[in-house]
């Protein structure tokens, strides 16, 4: 194993058992209102969406099992109704580790079906498996409809994206769309190919939401700050040239190495910055090529 694969299986690691949320103490949840009653909470981890009203409290996602307190806290200044419906976009640990937390405060856990199979069928850091309380009770194959605080919730499934499990969100009322891990805002994606994940999968989830929303749209991306629907254009340009860079190598009968190592494949990408920690330039050649190849 390349230096370059022991550094990515590592970050798969992270994902999946909270590690960045080791050193949480200092993390402010921040909020942001997006229409009357619906908000972005940004923390450590994926971004959330959180819909208050005289129904309950509806959330997306929930971070890291450590930040649950302070998230809880965040949401009781937004309202004092009780959780009602916890919505997981994908099944990695910076989307679910709060899970058995908000359970306990009375969420009840919708997700794919591959969201609950994952992770009933995959140990923690530690080797021991998640208790029945972190995993969902409800879940959906292809789309789902919640009706919930005067609005009607479209959830859908995007196949082979980011995993094999994630969905998105659209507010039919407030406009909104929460996008999951489909969408890494201003930088490369992460594409779990050990978790089904496909660069043309996730081209393909962007374009079914396009198709949702208009110029007014707010974007609440999986990482990033809040969005719209120019700037998700833009992601999508991204994802083809690069499909379509990488596509020409393999049929140049390059090899895995070869495109991994040619800088013109991701340069105007790499001039914009879209490196960013773990995910840069050669890793998300590799993840393209891997997917392409399959």
């Amino acid at each position: 194993m390349t230096t370059s694969q022991k550094l990515f299986s590592l970050f798969v690691l992270f994902i999946n058992t909270g590690f960045f949320a080791q050193n949480s103490d200092d993390v402010t949840i921040e909020s942001t209102k997006l229409s009357d009653h619906v908000y972005m909470l940004v923390g450590q981890g994926g971004n959330i969406g959180v819909s208050v009203g005289d129904d309950g409290v509806f959330i997306i996602d929930d971070q890291f099992a450590r930040l649950s307190s302070k998230i809880e806290a965040a949401i009781k200044k937004l309202s004092d109704k009780p959780f009602q419906f916890l919505v997981n976009t994908h099944w990695h640990g910076d989307h679910t580790g709060g899970n058995e937390n908000m359970q306990k405060l009375g969420a009840t856990i919708i997700a794919h079906e591959n969201v609950h199979k994952r992770l009933k069928e995959t140990p923690n850091r530690d080797n021991s498996m998640r208790p029945k309380a972190a995993l969902p009770v409800i879940t959906f194959n292809d789309k789902l409809n919640i009706y919930v605080n005067g609005e009607q919730v479209i959830v859908f499934h995007a196949s082979n994206a980011h995993t094999d499990g994630d969905a998105l969100l659209y507010f039919t009322q407030s406009n909104v769309l929460h996008t999951g891990d489909t969408y890494f805002k201003n930088r490369y994606p992460y594409i779990d190919i050990n978790s089904g994940g496909s660069i043309d999968g996730y081209i393909n989830a962007v374009k079914s939401a396009l198709i949702l929303i208009d110029d007014d749209t707010k974007i609440i991306p999986g990482h990033g700050s809040l969005s719209n629907k120019a700037e998700y254009k833009i992601f999508l340009e991204m994802l083809e040239t690069l499909r379509t860079n990488v596509q020409t190598e393999i049929d140049k009968g390059k090899t895995e190495e070869e495109v991994a190592n040619n800088s013109a494949v991701t340069k105007y990408y790499d001039d914009l910055n879209y490196n960013w920690n773990f995910i840069n330039s050669e890793k998300i050649k590799r993840a393209i090529y891997k997917s392409l190849k399959r």
